[in-house]
């Protein structure tokens, strides 16, 4: 049976809501990372936000596409969005505003109590630091008596990482990558949502068309 066809869809007011959907991602991943910088030290608020802006992405691609694949495929790229504008800005704090310092780890917490929970207390040129190298969880890559180069942020705001664990233009790149995943995504969904109203084509959850 030949499927009804709505010729009524407008081919230009389509592309604009299009291009919304483009600019939507781009102000999800935006904003998102500008929460990050506003909460430094407070790591689920970004991750809350970035969550809600990814399922809000989700849906709206949905309606876009006219269908659910292109929609459950951007949640590839999702990831990298959230993952980027949550750890961009501490990692780059760090980098920017971070005190190097070469230490000696003296004691883990978990040597104590046999726990997961590593509190690795170190000790630099001018004596114990009271900030302690943090691990949760089996088998921390560190050990008591090994010398280790730290970035702390003087301000204590941002928690203390190993200097080769610090890479901000890393969590950049995922954040761009996730970014123009959405936007080939969203360019994608417009050309076949557009097709799929033309033709009267429904959406079901089991279309993979």
């Amino acid at each position: 049976m030949k499927k009804p066809q709505d010729k009524g869809v407008d081919k230009g007011l389509y592309f604009l809501f299009t291009l919304a959907v483009v600019v939507l991602g781009w102000v999800i991943a935006a904003l998102n990372t500008a929460i990050a910088y506003v909460a430094l030290g407070m790591d689920v608020i970004p991750i809350v936000t970035g969550f809600i802006g990814c399922l809000v992405f989700v849906i709206v691609l949905r309606f876009l596409h006219h269908a659910w694949w292109l929609a459950f495929l951007s949640v590839v790229p999702a990831f990298f969005v959230l993952v980027g504008s949550v750890e961009y800005a501490p990692e780059a704090a760090l980098e920017n505003r971070g005190v190097r310092e070469t230490v000696r780890i003296s004691s883990d917490s978990a040597a104590a109590d046999g726990g997961s929970r590593h509190r690795f207390t170190l000790v630099g040129p001018s004596g114990e630091l009271k900030e302690t190298l943090n691990y949760d969880g089996g088998h921390p890559k560190w050990s008591v008596g090994e010398r280790i180069e730290v970035v702390r942020d003087p301000d204590r705001v941002v928690p203390m990482e190993e200097r080769s664990d610090v890479n901000a233009s890393g969590q950049l790149g995922a954040l761009v990558m996730g970014v123009v995943g959405w936007t080939g995504i969203a360019l994608l969904a417009g050309r076949r949502g557009f097709v799929r109203r033309r033709a009267g084509r429904r959406p079901a959850f089991e279309d993979v068309d």
